[in-house]
């Protein structure tokens, strides 16, 4: 559950995760609890259970999570592939020893306590910097929560996070340790680097047809055709639905003048207010500022920050005191309001920019209001359509009747691999899920059905695996060209590697970088002095590493990024760490700090899982997560 508080909390909301990302390592290995038991729970933690109802709600919390970050909706299965399955588990596992330790010391939390900390998260203040029953309301309805099952969440996480927040406040960095991780981090070195030229510093001769053979019998297993499958396809796209949809110009006028608001551009205004406990502080303030007191003065003066002060660029509906919306809309540009006595504060408004708004008219939007609603009626029909093949695969219908009975678009593909292409090396399936709908293919088995495909636009895709073809060994003859380019390119890289060992001793030898870059076809460069962390353009992160290990005036050598070449290297100068600033020092020395703190939160966890003992319901957890529909 708290996994979902976070989506719309900060302050003690962090924490809480940073306590969970720390646990989850904790019990990461934990595949070695599992054990077949009953039905019923899908873990216990000592007595503690933890139930299939909490799991799927950690678990769907956890996908949305993901999915916020990358951008893009991950389903449940690509969770499971991902591990985000057992990352769920594992943290409400090392959530319910940590609980189960602290009521055995009897730990506790007045009401009092409680209330003091959620009125004093910012999530739940309006604009006057006040606890706002309105804003807390509010949020409770978006995670789906009561009240009373939101204070005993918070409790048990405030005792918690006391309970782990006493083992690691005492946790101090060693200045030693400090020291040598910036020196560390912090060592310069130049470098100077030249890529050789492997047409003109080696040539390989040509293998002949023996050669050819013995390679090709010696590898047979790298020239295999890939397995292709043969699948039958119901694509219900969305986009293709609205294309054929028909939207009259009633219906589209009708659209425009219910939601004139959202094609139009509201007028936004820049607004910053000072809140006062009372009307007499406001016009004090107000008659100061008349008299040429600057209004960031008088919010110092109220006890209020320039963050404090600043609404942002709004528009009218976005403020929640309707009140102050008003006297902000009415203001000209840089005045000062009367004194506003608003729902929750008596404020003096400012506004510091006016963006006018614009009115739309439907010629001007008409084709984004016929759009959307096509849009609107493609997913009905698209939800419609979708009820009826499972109606129709219920009975046993194979897809192309389906797709005939209900009109959908069917497509037959003969040959399909894992990588979408056909056995002429071109796309099989086209379109942006051409590749999702030929990965769930290679997912499929002959007469089973399988779930359909979520498609990017919102639609589905129904895919039956109709026949698979077995890789088989291509003939000598059809892969000649292709062994011989590989002995050919084996053979370079051999000779490669030792010319570059060669030169590598040249140097060492007191032969310079530029010389070598003329006899090897390449261009001798140098680098800024750069750190561990950088990659310069021309080397690579082996180049790097090695270059940090060699002494002032060595010399090493790797390949190039794509393999076909040897760079060649040597430390031209090495530059230590300047000694760290404070600012360094205080940022690495929280780094290190929340390190440690992770390694005994981490032993901690592992002890108290050890001692109370952990058992999951593998069939059930294998249940839940869709991994036995998987095989």
């Amino acid at each position: 559950m708290m996994d979902a508080l976070r989506r719309g909390a900060q302050g003690w909301v962090a924490k809480i995760l940073f306590f969970f990302l720390i646990a989850s390592f904790a019990v990461w290995g934990i595949a070695d609890v599992f054990t077949g038991f009953n039905r019923g729970s899908l873990a216990k933690v000592g007595p503690t259970a933890i139930t299939a109802n909490e799991f799927q709600q950690a678990y769907q919390n956890e996908l949305f999570q993901i999915s916020q970050q990358a951008g893009r909706r991950i389903t449940p299965e690509q969770g499971r592939q991902f591990g985000l399955d057992t990352r769920a588990l594992t943290r409400l596992i090392g959530s319910a020893a940590i609980e189960n330790y602290a009521r055995s010391l009897d730990l506790a939390l007045p009401d009092r306590t409680i209330v003091a900390d959620i009125e004093a998260e910012k999530a739940f203040q309006g604009f006057d910097g006040k606890f706002s029953r309105q804003a807390f309301d509010g949020y409770l309805r978006q995670i789906g929560m009561s009240e009373r099952a939101f204070f005993a969440v918070k409790r048990r996480d405030e005792i918690r996070e006391q309970l782990t927040g006493a083992m690691t406040q005492s946790i101090a960095v060693p200045a030693t340790m400090i020291d040598v991780i910036h020196a560390y981090r912090d060592e310069a070195r130049v470098i100077e680097h030249v890529t050789i030229d492997p047409a003109r510093a080696v040539t390989v001769a040509e293998p002949d047809e023996a050669a050819q053979r013995a390679y090709y019998d010696a590898n047979k297993a790298r020239y295999m055709t890939p397995e292709y499958r043969q699948l039958a396809v119901l694509d219900l796209s969305i986009d293709a639905i609205a294309k054929g949809a028909a939207v009259t110009d009633d219906e589209i006028k009708a659209a425009f003048e219910k939601d004139r608001d959202t094609y139009s551009r509201a007028e936004r205004r820049r607004v910053e207010q000072i809140a006062f406990t009372d009307k007499a502080a406001a016009e004090a303030a107000r008659g100061r500022i008349k008299s040429g007191q600057s209004f960031a003065d008088a919010a110092k003066e109220a006890g209020a920050k320039d963050s404090d002060i600043a609404l942002g660029l709004v528009a009218k509906k976005d403020m929640i005191d309707q009140k102050i919306a008003d006297a902000a809309f009415k203001l000209e540009k840089d005045k000062v309001s009367e004194v506003v006595e608003g729902r929750f504060a008596t404020v003096l408004v400012r506004v510091t920019e006016i963006q006018a708004g614009q009115e739309a008219t439907l010629d001007q939007v008409k084709d984004r209001v016929r759009e959307k609603l096509a849009r609107e009626k493609a997913r009905a029909e698209a939800q419609k359509l979708h009820d009826g093949v499972d109606d129709n695969r219920a009975s046993g219908k194979p897809l192309k009747e389906i797709a005939t009975a209900l009109k959908i678009p069917y497509r037959d593909i003969a040959a399909v691999d894992r990588d979408n292409k056909t056995p002429d090396g071109t796309t099989a399936i086209e379109g942006a899920d051409g590749d999702k709908i030929a990965r769930a293919g290679f997912e499929a088995q002959i007469g089973i059905e399988r779930d359909p495909v979520e498609l990017a636009d919102g639609g589905y895709a129904w895919v039956d695996l109709v026949a698979n073809t077995a890789p088989s060994q291509k003939p000598f003859e059809a892969v000649k060209a292709d062994v011989r380019a590989e002995i050919m390119d084996k053979e370079r890289r051999i000779a490669l590697a030792e010319l570059g060992q060669k030169l590598v001793e040249r140097i060492k030898a007191g032969t310079t970088l530029a010389a070598i870059a003329l006899e090897t076809g390449g261009k001798a460069e140098t680098t800024l002095p750069v750190t561990r962390s950088v990659i310069p353009q021309g080397l690579t992160q082996a180049a790097v590493t090695q270059a940090f290990i060699l002494a002032k005036g060595a010399a090493g050598t790797t390949d190039t990024p794509d393999g076909k070449s040897r760079i060649l290297f040597r430390v031209a100068d090495i530059r230590p760490a300047a000694a760290a600033t404070k600012e360094q020092r205080d940022a690495l020395a929280g780094e290190l700090k929340g390190m440690l703190e992770g390694d005994m939160l981490t032993s901690f966890v592992a002890a108290l899982q050890s001692r109370q003992g952990v058992t999951v319901n593998d069939a059930e957890f294998r249940r839940l997560t869709g991994a036995d529909r998987a095989q």
